[in-house]
């Protein structure tokens, strides 16, 4: 009888167990927001109404200067999802995968996936029609609804529509059902949710308008591009000019400016009560207590500043998104800081906050020891970049934000050589209004920032070591990723003869060592055959 009551004992045990055990992992609620800058009263707007972000940030802490990789969606979600940067994922338009680079990666999703959780997507994770199916434990689910009857007709709109039978309504509908259903499992879980507002078009039940008094909404900074800038570093404003209601020329007229930037904070209150339900769920579910919650926005965006609209560039409006943090028992909770963060950080923070082991090959830094303490620092400066052609030939703007200023280096991708310097001192002229780069009090410090610039973007995804025996093969390995990134001028992961044999100071031994690291003999060098070989 005593052995019966014993087998009885321990199968009830197992059976209260593994739940427990599988709790004991934090889940992950990961909120996208698309082209949201930090237009939010956490983040010192007297005038936004985002009650529920700002409810969140109370409980978690507020990075006052995050950065994304790059201000356009798809380049800057395929970054912060895989931890690498724009030149590593090869992606810095709207119509290649980062699988073509990178077809072994690892997601950040992936990764949790790997590690034991439920990993499920909603709504705007990829940018659209890039989904990524290894990302995911079930297929990434879409809403069906629409915004606008007809594509396109309104750049901004109050409608009459209920919230769920508009897109981020419905994202919020399903994700409170899959909360629910991940209560009653007591799996693990990495639920991304992506809402789209407030990416054009300003589409929002009209009581969201009726917030807003539109007269005490703040303008743009200027009307114009920063004096000793050069022309091509802005744009036209196609994107918007793409919508029905807006007349064509530029500049955009201060009627319709008004109305663009009323639907803007609208279009910000509807998706924050979003986020709210997501909250109150969470709660209600009692998963609040074990539950990390990051939301971000995937880039900035510009009201009017210097005559733009939407993103697109390298301006500060532009690359300055909200990141908020929040993990159960943070000791920092409802504070702030301004260290500096990049996107590529939230992948390894996350990583670190779950107790999951270090992901390697990434190009971001946890963030933890700032949560731990908001006056820690984990780098001197936040990188971004973006594409341009400059009299008819491809560049690339690299730009480095330290705590005062920000530096952009537009760059030949062909030749590597610098072609335009802009310099900003954002905390004597924040709206970006002159380029200082030709003053020669400020050479050294365009000579500093781009140091760390080249450092950065030599090392991209350089592998960690795990041990300190590691160090000393560690190094000779990197070393050999920063000059393969360093002769790679354009860009394409791949050495040609002339470019493995510029600037060898022994042009016959290397042209034998050409030969004999090209193993697959197509007259190329892969990344591999360049690093392996070369050991």
């Amino acid at each position: 009888m005593k052995l019966l009551l014993s087998l009885v004992s321990l199968v009830a045990l197992a059976t209260l167990t593994a739940p427990a055990l599988a709790q004991s992992k934090p889940n992950v609620l990961f909120i996208a927001v698309d082209d949201l800058r930090p237009e939010l009263g956490c983040y010192g707007n007297t005038v936004i109404k985002s009650p529920n972000i700002d409810r969140l940030a109370k409980s978690g802490m507020v990075f006052q200067q995050a950065y994304c990789q790059q201000a356009v969606c798809s380049p800057s979600r395929s970054s912060l999802l895989t931890g690498r940067r724009p030149d590593a994922t090869k992606v810095w338009d709207l119509v290649t995968h980062f699988r073509t680079a990178l077809p072994d990666t690892v997601t950040l999703p992936q990764y949790f996936k790997q590690q034991g959780y439920h990993a499920a997507g909603l709504g705007k994770i990829y940018h659209g029609g890039y989904d990524d199916a290894p990302s995911w434990s079930v297929p990434h689910w879409t809403p069906k609804t629409k915004e606008l009857d007809t594509t396109k007709s309104h750049a901004y709109l109050a409608t009459d529509k209920a919230e769920e039978q508009l897109p981020d309504g419905a994202v919020a509908a399903e994700a409170i059902s899959r909360l629910k259903d991940y209560k009653k499992s007591g799996q693990p879980f990495f639920l991304a949710v992506g809402f789209v507002k407030p990416h054009l078009p300003f589409v929002s039940p009209k009581k969201y308008w009726d917030l807003y008094d539109p007269a005490k909404i703040p303008g743009g900074d200027s009307d114009t591009l920063p004096e000793g800038a050069p022309a091509f570093v802005g744009h036209d404003n196609g994107e918007l000019h793409g919508y029905g209601n807006i007349p064509a020329g530029n500049p955009i007229s201060p009627a319709v400016s008004r109305e663009l930037r009323h639907g803007y904070y609208a279009a910000i209150s509807y998706m924050d009560a979003q986020v709210g339900k997501l909250l109150d769920t969470l709660k209600a579910e009692g998963l609040d207590k074990n539950t990390i919650i990051v939301l971000w926005g995937d880039h900035g965006w510009q009201l009017g500043d210097h005559g733009l609209w939407h993103k697109h560039t390298n301006f500060e409006r532009a690359t300055h998104a909200p990141l908020i943090v929040s993990a159960p028992g943070m000791p920092n909770a409802g504070k702030t800081t301004p260290a500096l963060a990049e996107f590529v950080d939230i992948y390894p923070t996350l990583a670190e906050l779950a107790g999951l082991p270090q992901p390697t090959g990434l190009d971001g830094k946890s963030l933890k020891p700032i949560l731990d303490n908001p006056s820690a620092s984990v780098r001197k400066v936040a990188l971004s970049q973006y594409p341009r052609s400059a009299d008819g030939k491809p560049v690339m703007g690299y730009s480095a934000r330290d705590t005062r200023w920000r530096l952009t280096l537009w760059r030949d991708r062909t030749s590597g050589a610098t072609v335009a310097t802009e310099l900003y001192d954002e905390k004597n002229d924040p709206k970006e209004s002159v380029n200082v780069a030709a003053k020669p009090e400020n050479a050294a410090v365009i000579a500093e920032l781009t140091r760390e610039l080249d450092t950065a973007y030599a090392n991209l995804g350089a592998p960690v070591p795990t041990t300190k025996n590691a160090k000393t093969p560690q190094k000779a390995a990197t070393d050999r990723v920063a000059l393969f990134n360093r002769k790679d001028t354009n860009k394409d992961d791949q050495l040609t003869y002339d470019e493995f044999m510029a600037g060898q100071p022994d042009p016959e031994q290397a042209k034998e060592r050409f030969k004999k690291f090209d193993t697959n003999k197509d007259g190329k060098l892969s990344r591999d055959e360049f690093i392996k070989q070369g050991k």
